[in-house]
């Protein structure tokens, strides 16, 4: 069989969904094939509007499989991931009707979030023109949360809070930066981005939780302890959820995150997808293993 299900940005919407965020809307470009379309259902069923997504021809609508092979005992084994996506620079048309949809949906949120999944400059949504208009938006509308995560480009945004992990972080000081990131590095590094987007900055430290930078200081918010076997996929979208939606709802940097860890924690102990959390799990585990 087949099974089918929003990644990257939609894995953010489906755990806004699951912790009972009003109105969610996706911004993007689809290719006008079958995934796109798939796509679009699966963000519908979710609770997601859809009406400022892009649809265009000559653009696929970028998706990765994993095929399962199934084996005698009834178990199931990950082989090769196949992944389509688009390459060589983005159209400049796609870039200026993203920054359109941008700029009409930035004044009806509380909230947007920047899922930016493609390493390469300028080959995915999040090109330095979309950047620079995202960083004009924050200074525009004070008022909405700007939140960023970027696989490669984290050191490029500016007026957004931006989500690195401890390397992904250290790399925006030292490109040679490996893992594991050494803990006063990562808090250098936390401390010397938010000078330089001018907010604060969520480092992730995986089991151990994470840090809020500010120029002035760091907070650490430890991790939430979970038994048993774990998947980490979707981990950081789940956290990126939980504190964009906290903050929405007015809490402090600090609650935010501790509310981010815990959905994290429910999210990685469902196996072989990209997990969700309802507000009812969240409020559980805080209760088993923080109050």
């Amino acid at each position: 069989g087949k099974r089918c299900s929003p990644g990257a940005a939609g894995t953010v919407t489906s755990n806004l969904s699951a912790l009972g965020v009003g109105t969610i809307h996706a911004v993007g470009c689809l290719g006008d094939d079958g995934e796109g379309h798939e796509l679009t259902q699966g963000l519908q069923r979710t609770r997601v509007e859809t009406a400022h997504l892009l649809v265009r021809e000559g653009w696929f609508t970028p998706t990765y499989t994993k095929p399962m092979v199934l084996q005698p005992d009834g178990s199931e084994v990950e082989s090769n991931r196949q992944d389509i996506k688009n390459r060589g620079e983005t159209p400049s048309a796609i870039v200026e009707a993203l920054i359109g949809e941008l700029r009409a949906v930035a004044p009806q949120v509380q909230a947007v979030i920047v899922a930016d999944q493609v390493k390469a400059a300028n080959e995915g949504l999040i090109t330095d023109a979309v950047r620079d208009e995202l960083a004009s938006l924050a200074k525009q509308h004070p008022e909405v949360v700007f939140f960023a995560d970027s696989r490669g480009g984290i050191g490029r945004f500016r007026n957004l809070i931006v989500k690195p992990n401890a390397v992904e972080a250290c790399r925006v000081l030292d490109p040679t930066a490996r893992e594991p990131a050494p803990p006063d590095l990562a808090r250098e590094a936390g401390m010397a981005l938010s000078r330089r987007t001018g907010k604060p900055v969520y480092v992730t430290l995986g089991r151990d939780g994470l840090l809020v930078a500010t120029p002035e200081g760091i907070t650490r918010v430890p991790g939430v302890p979970v038994e048993g076997p774990i998947d980490i996929v979707g981990a950081g979208d789940s956290t990126t959820a939980g504190i964009v939606s906290s903050l929405c709802s007015g809490a402090t940097l600090e609650e935010a995150g501790r509310v981010g860890c815990l959905v994290a924690s429910i999210t990685i102990q469902q196996l072989g997808t990209t997990g969700t959390a309802s507000p009812a799990q969240v409020l559980a585990r805080f209760e088993d293993t923080c109050a």
